[in-house]
């Protein structure tokens, strides 16, 4: 435990008491910003004002535990560390968790990415222990004998502003969590100790559309299949996005992995506006023919003449 219920978290995120919660956001925002360890390396009390931050903003957000705790009422347990594993980087917290794009704005509303990461474009591990997965599909649970894990279906609205959901426990209790704000698709919330035995229970959040659009902060993650001679040539495809189909132009010798911008198509908040992007995987069609499959072989020929 880090704090107690003596704490002024108002002082803590520098505004007044009363503060409506689109005030106490952007404070949240401005001052995890500024004791970022990324950014404090020769300050030993940073990671600790971090986390304090932290708990300031889960406590004042939330209507009943700021209540609480200005009753001097709120229980020992009312928040955990969870930053036990590490924290994000600075670039990835503001890039990927907040979605704030540091390039010129004068760039037009599609653009190409140049996102070089060794193992994963769109994994990392972020401040509250959580991963976002760029499978389509949902990850297994962890096996029981292992921990616990209960996937939640949210929608983006409450993915960017943060939600209360209901988990039910191996044991049959139901505990309500907090969701935080800016969370996305794939991110993991740990229980600590609440399995049976001990273990840990996990909650991975589901943010997705009907449309297979994924969101990740105020980002918005697609998957565009193409045939290898669209991908070959370039070609004009419609996408969904949260407002409806737009067209997005594919630049010619375009391979599995590049990634497009559609600036402005992502969620918004306050002043911020985030991206939609466009992940390219080339695939080949499952119903070729034999005149096709020639040409394939012919191709495989020539690339060893």
């Amino acid at each position: 435990m880090m704090s107690t219920t003596n704490t002024n978290y108002w002082s803590i995120l520098g505004i007044k008491p009363g503060s409506d919660l689109d005030q106490i956001k952007r404070a949240f925002r401005k001052e995890a910003r500024k004791w970022h360890p990324d950014l404090n390396i020769n300050d030993i009390n940073a990671e600790e004002r971090f986390k304090l931050v932290n708990e300031a903003y889960a406590v004042l957000s939330d209507s009943t535990k700021r209540k609480q705790w200005e009753e001097n009422s709120l229980p020992d347990d009312h928040s955990e560390d969870l930053f036990s594993n590490g924290f994000p980087s600075y670039y990835d917290y503001i890039e990927l968790v907040l979605g704030i794009n540091s390039s010129d704005d004068s760039v037009n509303s599609q653009e190409e990415l140049n996102i070089n990461n060794e193992d994963d474009q769109f994994s990392y591990t972020n401040n509250l222990n959580q991963k976002p997965t760029t499978s389509k599909k949902s990850p297994p649970p962890i096996k029981t004998n292992v921990d616990l894990e209960t996937i939640v279906d949210i929608s983006p609205e409450e993915a960017l502003l943060g939600a209360e959901v209901e988990v039910e426990l191996a044991d049959g209790s139901v505990v309500a969590v907090s969701t935080p704000p800016f969370s996305g698709d794939g991110w993991r919330l740990k229980l600590s100790g609440v399995a049976l035995g001990g273990k840990d229970h996990f909650i991975q959040l589901r943010v997705q559309t009907e449309d297979g659009l994924r969101i990740d902060g105020l980002r918005v993650l697609y998957r565009l299949e193409l045939f290898p001679h669209d991908a070959l040539f370039g070609c004009a495809v419609d996408v969904p996005t949260l407002d409806g189909p737009v067209t997005l132009q594919v630049p010619p010798n375009s391979s599995s992995g590049r990634l497009l911008r559609l600036r402005g198509r992502g969620l918004q908040y306050d002043e911020l506006q985030g991206d939609q992007i466009v992940e390219i995987v080339v695939v080949i069609p499952s119903d070729l023919n034999e005149a096709e499959i020639a040409l394939y072989r012919r191709l495989q020929e020539l690339a060893f003449e």
